[in-house]
């Protein structure tokens, strides 16, 4: 038992001292006009995405004032396989409305930092401090050359590593 409790207290230590770069974020994020679907246009590989294409995530207000977030991708290996998730997001310190975190399974939740929104509301980008997550989002399926590559340069000034970044086809039926 006090082995155990050791083990949990250094896990724990090693996990409250791990250091994340600051990641700035918008200054004002204005939750209904966010709220649609937007889709992927490129991201960071991750596990929970991988051999997915065609992916989108659409958000929406719940009663009780937190986010609904429903992610669906296809399977580009089973082309008519489509692979759907629903969890939450909410903002957790009003005085950062930029600084979201999101909830697919209790109790793990991630952050979702909205880096830069343009303003009309049509494309974002979207990381995580450690720089281990990053999305470029669209409510549109197709971006220009340039807006993308404002965006990957963002990325890149905010020191993610731009070199692994994937598009994502979003031409699907």
């Amino acid at each position: 038992m006090h082995k155990t409790v050791v083990l949990i207290s250094i896990t724990l230590s090693l996990f409250s001292c791990r250091s994340e770069k600051n990641l700035p974020t918008v200054g004002e994020l204005n939750i209904n006009q966010y709220t649609g679907k937007w889709f992927e246009i490129a991201r960071l590989p991750n596990r929970f995405e991988k051999g997915l294409d065609c992916v989108s995530a659409t958000y929406s207000i719940n009663e009780d004032g937190n986010i609904e977030v429903f992610n669906q991708g296809r399977k580009f290996a089973k082309s008519n396989q489509i692979s759907k998730i629903t969890g939450k997001a909410w903002v957790p310190n009003t005085n950062y409305p930029g600084r979201l975190k999101v909830q697919f399974f209790w109790p793990f939740a991630g952050n979702y930092y909205v880096i830069y929104l343009n303003d009309n509301y049509t494309l974002a980008l979207v990381g995580d401090p450690s720089r281990k997550f990053l999305w470029v989002l669209s409510k549109n399926k197709i971006v220009s050359d340039s807006d993308y590559s404002r965006l990957i340069t963002i990325a890149k000034n905010n020191e993610f590593t731009v070199g692994n970044v994937i598009k994502i086809n979003q031409d699907c039926q």
